[in-house]
Parts: C-alpha cells; structure tokens; sequence
C-alpha cells in the first residue's frame, strides 16, 4: 500500500537530467499567460510521462490518476489550489467548530454527475462512510478520526472522535471524492464525477482524453477536450511539440529548453514544487546504524553543486519543504564538509567503507554520479544497482532490502512517513511520533506547523536520510495557450481554465 506517498512519474525520468539548463521564469509562477482570444472549440494536447495502469481512483495506486482525474472529473467537498489553499468545491461554505471535533458543509445545489444523476447528500454520506469503512481504497486511513456523517438537508456534518488537523486537506484528495451511491460505472475504464470535464476516451498505452462538461455546475471549459499524452522519452516530447502535436509537456527537462523555445512557439516556465528528492539511509543494521556515519554523508554531499547541476530547485535540509506548514531552514544541520566527515568516520572507526546505492533505472545518471563522486572524496566506495521501478517497489519501499535509496517523494504534506517506523525509511523516534501526533491532534493551525518544525529539526538532526534538493515545476507551454498551472502539476493539474487562441 503506498500509503501517504506519490513518486512522481515525471521525476522519475528527469530526475538529473536537467543538467546547467537555465529556464525563463513566468512572471506568474501559478499559470501560463499569453494573448489571444480562446476558441471554445479548440483541443489541447498536454504530455505526461506515464499513464495510470487503470482508471480506478477508488483504489489505484499512482499520481496519475491525481494529477488527471482530480479537480478536473472527480471532485470533492473541498479542494486544493496549485498554492495549497484550501476552498470550496461541492460544499459551498463549510465551517470547523472551536474544539475541532465537528465539521460542518453546505452541500451546493443543482450539481448532476456526468451521468445526469443528481449529486445527493446521501451520496456525500455513502462516499465518505465507505471510503472510510473499506481500507482496500486509497486514503481510506486519512478518515480514521472521523466518527459520524450525517446529512440534514443540504448540510452535511462530520463528528470527529478527535480532533485531526489534517482533515481539511485530505479530504481535498482522494479520500474526500464524492462518488455516486451505488453506482455501476466500470471504474477500471471509465468514471462518473462531477467536473468540469468527463472522461471520454482512454486509448491504453497511448492518450486520456477528457471533453467539457457542458453540465457543469461552475464556469464551464474554455476548451472542447483536453488529451494527455503519455510520452516517456523526453526527445520524443520535444519532437511531438515542435511538430504542433503537443501544446504542454509537463516533467519538462529544462536542459532542452533551447529546443523547445528556439522556434518562438513555446514558453518554459518554473513553479513551486513540494517535491522532495531523498537519500534514504537504512539505519537498521551495519554502518549506516552508527549516527555518525549517517551524518558523515550527509556532510560529504555539495547540495549546492546538485541544485546547481540540475538546473531548478532548491536546498532542503530536512523533511518539510517550504511550501509545506512546518517549514524551517534546516541548513544549520549540515554544512557540506569533507573533512569533517572523514573525521566523523574515523570517530566511528569506519575504514574502507563500501555502500550501494539503489535507485530506479529510470533516472538519469547525473545524481548517481555526483554522490559517487562526493563520498568517493571521504572514503566511502559507492556502488550503484540501478533497477526497475518495480523491482525498487519490491525490495526497497516493501521489504527494506537495501542500503541507501534514491526516489522523489512528490506527495504534499507527507511528514507522517517520518513518524512510521514501519515505513520503507526505518526511522523510529517515539519522541518525533509523540510530536506528530500532538499536531495531528492540534485545534490551532499555528499550533500544529510548531509541533511539525520541532519534529522536523530532530529528524534532520538524526540524520535517518539526506534532501537532496527540493525540485521545482518546470513546465513548457504553447504561447496560445493560457491557465495552465504551473505550481506542483506533479501532483494536481487542475485544467478548469486552461484556454487555447487559434493564433
């Protein structure tokens, strides 16, 4: 169960790959501009590297499936901005009582499926409680503090056995989509929401096409249809867009921005990104269980040379990135020394030291090579086993078989893999759990990033992993093409006003 964890599909391919490129900022980060008056009828085609292996948003693993799907098809009672604010979608004003144990929503009016349906309260209510009830779903754990729903009229509540901090935002996800009760759609191959967009035609292995619709309870598509692209080469990207087959390519590697923009026709463009790369330690057994050692790599590593290599990005220190609440600049921890971690594995009495570093054959060889290269420096012999991503899945993320690992985390908000110690990581401090939990349980939003700020300093004083840089957008644009977001379209694409000029 990849539970609370999204690998970016699009990092996996360009992770490294975005060596010394240089992008041109938009002056919105959030969403493409440009000029032109948008034809209704017009079609955007949008690259995506890989494609979800079904359409089952109940309970298929995969970012996929949130990065196509949510916002745009299935929609909840809430929603989430590309900047991580949270706002009404089906409910049209919600409220939270002082003790955090009731949440109240206004159920909007007039809202059908793309059946026709009517969207009902007791739908919103055999949504939640089944999600709830059936660990098999995705997220089903995230309601686990909710203890009733109920519907009265148009206002449905939630009672809450305790208070939980984080349940705004997770019902913005997957565990707060509203389904039809009921329903008898085949979700492996078509779906039933209430977006903006329905789905219309999935060629496996090829495309996703997703058409207006028309009887959208908000301001409808500016667009006819939308198709993503699945395309994991990043030249076939480029030659698909340069031929007018591709209007956005999203997991763009920024080191061929020279192509795509040389024909004036397209615009890179770079947003925040919660998108953590991370070397984690296995701290279980053997070298990598003495701290001294785990901070003796952490200090060999030039994080400015990797951001700086990569093209995009920033340095994180520690598990929270700055978009997230909790946030602190952790680079006080470590400071790239190396002769301060040769003296580290002398205190630890490490002598020819030979690790390997498992990572997903996808990537590029640009971070292997530069922590090669860094530890190298101190010592240390490291080898790398470059696998297939389920091959990772099996021996890292399921059965800890490993030494140090490679992946990028792109799922928001994801500290609580750090206070699971039975999570792929292997890092158990019941003082950071205690934490945690203290800001699950939290009724002040300030309140709850504190006790996250606390805990993410003692983790990243243990040094149980590296952050290897935090990633940023990065997202190539057709100059016809306007309200594509920019911000974190690793996770979410929210297409609802995304428009296209004949010009």
């Amino acid at each position: 169960m990849l539970r609370r964890t999204a690998f970016s599909a699009a990092a996996l391919v360009t992770a490294g790959t975005l060596l010394l490129a240089g992008c041109s900022g938009a002056s919105d980060p959030s969403s493409s501009a440009s000029a032109g008056e948008p034809n209704p009828d017009a079609s955007v085609n949008i690259r995506l590297v890989l494609e979800p292996s079904n359409l089952d948003i109940r309970q298929t693993a995969g970012i996929s499936l949130d990065q196509t799907l949510i916002d745009n098809v299935y929609q909840g009672l809430v929603a989430r901005t590309a900047a991580g604010e949270i706002v009404d979608a089906l409910a049209s004003e919600h409220e939270v009582s002082a003790d955090g144990l009731t949440y109240t929503f206004t159920l909007r009016e007039g809202v059908v499926f793309h059946d026709g349906q009517p969207l009902t309260p007791q739908d919103v209510v055999a949504s939640l409680t089944t999600r709830k009830a059936t660990p098999e779903w995705a997220d089903s754990e995230r309601l686990a503090n909710v203890a009733s729903v109920t519907a009265e009229g148009q206002t449905i509540t939630l009672t809450l056995s305790q208070p939980d901090s984080t349940l705004l935002w997770n019902l913005t996800g997957r565990a707060g989509i509203i389904l039809k009760e009921g329903d008898a759609v085949d979700y492996n191959t078509a779906a039933n929401g209430t977006g903006p967009f329905r789905v219309a035609n999935w060629r496996q292995g090829a495309s996703l096409t997703l058409e207006r619709n028309d009887e959208y309870w908000g301001d409808t598509a500016q667009v006819a249809d939308v198709t993503f692209d699945f395309i994991p080469d990043n030249q076939a990207a480029i030659n698909a867009a340069l031929a007018g087959e591709v209007d956005v390519l999203v997991g763009f590697d920024a080191n061929m921005t020279d192509q795509v923009e040389g024909g004036g026709e397209f615009t890179v463009e770079t947003g925040s990104a919660t998108d953590k790369s991370v070397l984690a330690m296995n701290s279980t057994t053997g070298p990598l269980a003495d701290v001294r050692v785990r901070e003796a790599i952490r200090t060999a590593i030039d994080h400015d040379a990797i951001v700086e290599a990569v093209g995009a990005g920033q340095t994180l220190y520690g598990p929270i990135p700055e978009a997230d609440p909790g946030y602190e600049d952790l680079s006080d921890v470590v400071t790239y020394d190396p002769e301060a971690a040769r003296a580290l594995l002398g205190e630890a009495g490490v002598e020819e030291l030979s690790l390997t570093l498992t990572i997903p054959s996808a990537y590029s060889t640009t971070l292997s090579q530069i922590l090669v290269s860094n530890l190298n420096d101190v010592g240390i012999d490291l080898k790398v086993d470059r696998v297939d991503f389920g091959t990772w899945l099996s021996d890292v993320y399921t059965n800890k078989d490993y030494e140090l690992s490679v992946v990028n985390h792109a799922e928001p908000r994801d500290f609580e893999n750090w206070a699971d110690p039975d999570y792929y990581f292997t890092y158990d401090n019941p003082e950071v759990q205690s934490l945690f939990a203290q800001s699950l349980t939290a009724t002040d939003d300030e309140a709850a990033a504190e006790l996250l700020r606390q805990a993410a300093r003692i983790v990243s004083e243990d040094h149980p992993a590296d952050w290897l840089y935090n990633w940023a957008s990065v997202v190539a644009v057709a100059t016809n093409v306007t309200g594509m977001p920019v911000d974190n379209v690793n996770a979410r694409i929210n297409l609802a006003e995304i428009a296209k000029s004949d010009g």
